[in-house]
This record gives structure tokens, C-alpha cells and sequence, in this order.
């Protein structure tokens, strides 16, 4: 059987990773970060699964935590190590960047040294982003240069840089997935598409009057985490370590976002969007248009979900976790076709 460790595993590609590995076959060991709040809801289900007793496992660890990820390693000697775990909302790295760039850059050099010291074959996957391009022109593909905006785009280069390095320096099986953005229900409410269809279910509801955001006019690849988690995995499974774009090929506005989630449930997003400069960058990224051609010629891999079907299973998800009521009162409208 083999073995993965996942750092950031109750986040929300970590929760669909652990599934995709555990579907897989595997033994997984989440790492999380332990919190007052909690914060492990995404893999509630998966603790109580019998089709994972015995092979799923949860560990408090921090990504600064060199000593406590030196112990666990030894203990599992993983064949695959996923390094998901980030402070990875970009406006709130303009306010912790020294915080953003210990957790986000540098953490994954001591799960790399680690690695190499301890002499494990772990193969390593470096959760990369397509902030990284920053002001770059799309479409961006793994030869586009890098321009990154943000201290947490920085950050992301610096950890990018470095797996690369110790691919080539020490001969790890080291890869770097650049993601552009992915979404699902499980998304953060802090991060705009998460605020937006929480937003559409809290004004079906009668509980909220209005919507704040800062660009409308910023545009992203948005793709479906599901798919992506998938990508991952079939980087790791490739004979030869390589850094891959994963991305949909489409790039849509934020306010393009409104516009679909909004009209789902039959109401203009014109009525309840108002700008709020509170939530503008200082550096602002325009334009994110991924290129993943290399992965759908080397890993066989395409998005499976569509911009509008995200976008709308989101809307539902959020409706649903209403009240049944509330439910029922929006059916009739279901037909109707991090910015925050």
C-alpha cells in the first residue's frame, strides 16, 4: 500500500486530495494545523468513513515546525509528500508578508531538506500558483516569465524556485503544479467566489441587502479543485519530475462571476454589487489565462467541469445549506440561467 503525507489537508484541496488518494488506495496522513477554532470540518466525513478506517490518519504539525516534520516522516516514510499548506489569501498577504513568506516560501525548503537528509525516495509536489505571473500577458504557460504582485505571489516564487532547485541540485523527484484558480462549495469564505455565492444565498434568505467588492474587472482561470487535485496526483505518477500549468484554457471577469451567480436564482447582480476601495490590491493582477497544454500532452489530464457548472454548484451548495424552506422558496428560480 502506499503511503502519502498531505500538509494543509483540511483546506480545501487538501480535503479533496485525501479522497482522491484514499479511492486510490492509499494510507494518508493529513498534517493540520491546529487552531481554536478548529478547522477540520472538510475531512469530518472522512474520519468517520469505514472504507478509510485504518489508512487515514490526521496530525497536528506546523509548517515551522522543522523538528515535528523531521518525527513524522521518519515514522511514515511516505512515497509521495504533498505540500498544499499556505497562507494562501493574497489581499492578506499585503498585511502579513513576513508571516506569508515563512508559512508560503520558505516551509517548503524544510520539508525538501528534510527529504534529501533523511534519504527517503519520497517523490515531493510543490502546490504552486499562477499568481507568480502576476502582471505577465497571458496566456501563461511553465516558459512565461514571472512577475509576481503580491507578498504572497513572492512567496510562491521563492518555494517554485527552490523545488526546481533540488530537482536539479540533489535529484529528488520534485515537481511544481501551477495552479490557476480552482473553486468548489468547500472554498473559503474569505476568497471572492465563496463570498459571492454565500452572498446570493444570504440575500434569497432575506438576511443580507448588499454584496462589497473591490475590482470587478479582474479576470481569472477558474477551474473546479476536484479536477485539479487529479492533476497532482498524475504529476507524481510521471517517470520524470517536471513543473506543469494546470488551468481551463478560459479566463472570465469577477463581475462575469456575479453575473452567472447571481442570475442562477433569477436576480441582477446590478442591484445588490457595490464597490468597496477597501478591497482593491496595491498591486493589482489583470488578467490570469492558463495554457495547459503540456499537462493534457505528458499527464493526460483536462478539466472535466465547466466555468458556469462550477459557478452554479456553488450557488446550490450554498442554497442547500439552508433551511429546507428556504430551499423550496428558491426552486423556482433554479432554471434561471481572493476580490474580496
Amino acid at each position: 500500500m502506499r503511503k502519502a503525507i498531505v500538509t494543509g489537508a483540511a483546506g480545501q484541496d487538501g480535503s479533496y486530495l485525501c479522497e482522491l488518494l484514499l479511492d486510490k488506495g492509499y494510507e494518508v496522513h493529513g498534517i493540520v494545523r491546529r487552531t481554536s477554532s478548529g478547522g477540520e470540518t472538510r475531512l469530518t466525513h472522512l474520519e468517520h468513513d469505514p472504507n478509510a478506517s485504518g489508512r487515514f490518519f490526521l496530525h497536528h504539525g506546523d509548517q515551522l515546525d522543522t523538528g515535528r516534520l523531521v518525527q513524522l516522516l521518519s515514522k511514515v516514510e511516505p512515497d509521495e509528500f504533498y505540500n498544499l499548506a499556505a497562507q494562501s489569501h493574497v489581499r492578506v498577504s499585503f498585511e502579513i508578508p513576513e508571516s506569508t513568506v515563512d508559512v508560503t516560501g520558505v516551509a517548503p525548503l524544510r520539508a525538501l531538506e528534510s527529504i534529501r537528509l533523511l534519504g527517503l525516495e519520497t517523490r515531493f509536489y510543490q502546490a504552486s500558483s499562477s499568481e507568480m505571473f502576476g502582471s505577465t500577458n497571458p496566456p501563461q504557460n511553465e516558459l512565461s516569465p514571472l512577475h509576481p504582485r503580491s507578498p504572497y505571489a513572492c512567496a510562491k516564487v521563492l518555494a517554485h524556485h527552490l523545488t526546481v532547485n533540488y530537482r536539479e541540485s540533489y535529484g529528488l523527484h520534485a515537481v511544481s503544479g501551477i495552479l490557476f484558480n480552482h473553486e468548489s462549495p468547500r472554498r473559503g469564505e474569505n476568497f471572492v467566489t465563496r463570498k459571492i455565492t454565500k452572498a446570493v444565498s444570504a440575500i434569497v434568505r432575506g438576511e443580507q441587502q448588499h454584496l462589497f467588492l473591490g475590482n470587478l474587472d479582474a479576470k481569472r482561470d477558474w477551474g473546479f479543485a476536484g479536477d485539479y487535485v487529479e492533476a497532482m496526483w498524475r504529476m507524481l505518477q510521471a517517470d520524470s519530475p517536471d513543473d506543469f500549468v494546470v488551468a481551463t484554457g478560459e479566463a472570465f471577469s469577477v463581475q462575469q462571476f456575479c453575473d452567472l451567480a447571481f442570475g442562477h436564482v433569477g436576480l441582477k447582480w446590478q442591484d445588490y454589487v457595490r464597490y468597496d476601495a477597501r478591497f482593491e490590491r496595491p498591486a493589482e493582477v489583470d488578467h490570469l489565462l492558463g495554457d495547459a497544454s503540456k499537462a493534457k500532452a505528458i499527464l493526460d489530464w483536462t478539466p472535466t467541469v465547466s466555468f458556469e457548472e462550477l459557478v452554479t454548484r456553488m450557488v446550490d451548495a450554498d442554497l442547500q445549506s439552508s433551511d429546507k424552506s428556504v430551499v423550496d422558496l428558491t426552486t423556482e428560480h433554479n432554471d434561471a440561467h481572493s476580490h474580496s
